[in-house]
């Protein structure tokens, strides 16, 4: 492995690890807004989702090269393939029963997902040989640490708004994991989470107090945080290979 190609790739870790504290619509810590905690979080979104990564809309422009879109899956798999995953922690623990329905539509329409993240996986083939392997499957584990870290969150909104998140950003991942499906001959299923209006009214009903509108911004933040360095990570790996 070639020493520049292997720090390019342990420069993007280590961004990673701390970029996690830091958004792009300047909301630190999750500030509460005048505006309702639903505004607030897909301000939050625009700015620090999946959809403003440059290496996302790379991948769905057309065209994209196959042991890009095979990495992608991969990492995607990694990251969230695992039961129980996020949701299903968030809703074992019940810091807000509240919120309780629309986190069981949230796990069961997220357990679709992850049978089509598998059934993705196999039809793209092995993860593609890049330099810095180590270090990159180092930050899927960092990923993986910190959804459970957030799951487990006793203040009460953080891991609502992580759920939020993963579900607002999810849309955007599914628009990769539908070309990489095209491209490699898989049945695209429909998506079975819960709709944006019914995540939008509980995100306003539990946001309406200050406190639980930091906390539910800050949970969104560090999801967001997470798929930006998962993203980075394979902008990286992508260079390495000599793919972008």
């Amino acid at each position: 492995m070639a020493s520049g190609t292997s720090s390019r790739i342990e420069i993007s870790v280590v961004q990673h690890g701390r970029g996690m504290m830091v958004s792009n619509a300047g909301i630190q810590g999750g500030e509460p807004s005048e505006r309702s905690a639903w505004d607030a979080f897909v301000t939050l979104a625009d700015a620090d989702g999946s959809a403003a990564h440059p290496h996302h809309a790379r991948l769905i422009a057309g065209g994209p090269g196959q042991r890009n879109l095979s990495d992608a899956v991969h990492a995607l798999c990694a990251v969230h393939g695992d039961h129980p995953g996020l949701i299903v922690d968030v809703l074992a623990r019940a810091i807000q029963p509240e919120a309780s329905d629309w986190l069981a539509a949230a796990a069961s329409g997220f357990a679709d997902e992850r049978t089509y993240l598998a059934q993705l996986t196999a039809a793209v083939g092995p993860l593609p040989s890049t330099p810095g392997q180590a270090e990159s499957e180092s930050a899927l584990v960092g990923e993986r640490h910190a959804l459970e870290m957030l799951a487990r969150s006793e203040r009460r909104g953080c891991a609502t708004g992580a759920v939020a998140a993963l579900l607002h950003d999810w849309r955007a991942i599914r628009r990769v994991l539908d070309v990489a499906a095209d491209r490699f001959g898989v049945a695209v299923p429909t998506i079975t989470l819960p709709s944006e209006t019914d995540t939008a009214a509980l995100i306003a009903e539990l946001g309406a107090s200050p406190g639980c509108q930091r906390a539910i911004l800050f949970g969104a933040q560090q999801l967001f945080a997470q798929h930006r360095g998962l993203w980075s990570l394979l902008e990286a790996r992508s260079s390495a290979r000599g793919d972008l």
